[in-house]
């Protein structure tokens, strides 16, 4: 089974680049962020027609996240618990081919001297409580997407110009780390100890071509996923492609 995710930043904008790497690399399951569009205005038809099932949760120019499955969808979760004040479209969940998988759009949070730092915390305070408790059921759990977190100097092209960046504060750092020692594992480190692999490049100053990023973009599993995972890839090639996102796909495979 492959798990792919990738924030397409704006599914419309992206479309005709998400429907090539779809036919190309045909996952099982794609997660996606920043679909940056209401439900109504969601292409479900024509990713139907791709053969997929879908569990959106959308939300007008901003944020948004997705689940497309090639098997049927059950038990769909939208926000994190305690989310009746957050009107934000970050987090979806559901029960497909044997996986309870999430989307997952974590905030960016910069400045990191304003709110926004703060309710980034918040956020993924919240989102450790939620991985805490996906464990006591002991399901076969990936929780995938774009964390706006910068795990260590490796994942980025130059730390020492990041240290006061939202996506690298040591608070957002230990965040992620937090979700790590309940029993997680991060997919793509775990297999890959190679430093500067990316997935994000910004669009200015010719960052992708100078291979100038950072690796924002994670897979979190559970024990019992983790025992079945084969594989976990960054696909830089769409990020060459026009009109295409800011992030590249990256793909873990589950025995």
């Amino acid at each position: 089974m492959i798990i792919a995710t990738w924030n397409v930043n704006s599914i419309k904008a992206r479309f005709p680049v998400l429907c090539k790497w779809i036919n190309e690399v045909n996952p099982d399951i794609l997660l996606l962020q920043e679909t940056k569009t209401v439900d109504n205005t969601f292409p479900k038809l024509e990713l139907e027609e791709l053969g997929y099932n879908l569990a959106i949760h959308g939300q007008k120019s901003y944020n948004g996240v997705a689940i497309l499955s090639k098997f049927p969808i059950e038990d769909i979760v939208c926000g994190l618990p305690d989310n009746n004040d957050d009107e934000q479209a970050r987090y979806i969940e559901c029960f497909t081919g044997g996986v309870r998988v999430a989307s997952i759009y974590a905030p960016n949070g910069n400045p990191s001297n304003s709110p926004k730092f703060t309710y980034k915390l918040k956020w993924m305070d919240r989102l450790l409580l939620h991985a805490k408790n996906l464990l006591h059921n002991e399901e076969v759990v990936v929780l995938g997407g774009d964390y706006n977190v910068i795990p260590s100097d490796g994942d980025v092209y130059d730390p020492s110009s990041w240290h006061d960046d939202a996506l690298f504060k040591t608070e957002t750092r230990s965040s992620f780390q937090a979700i790590i020692n309940l029993g997680y594992t991060e997919a793509f480190r775990a297999l890959n100890k190679q430093t500067g692999m990316y997935t994000f490049w910004d669009y200015q100053k010719g960052r992708f071509q100078r291979d100038e990023g950072l690796r924002i973009d994670h897979f979190l599993l559970s024990p019992e996923a983790a025992d079945l995972l084969n594989t976990c890839t960054i696909d830089r090639k769409p990020r060459s492609w026009t009109k295409t996102s800011d992030h590249t796909p990256v793909l873990c495979e589950l025995r």
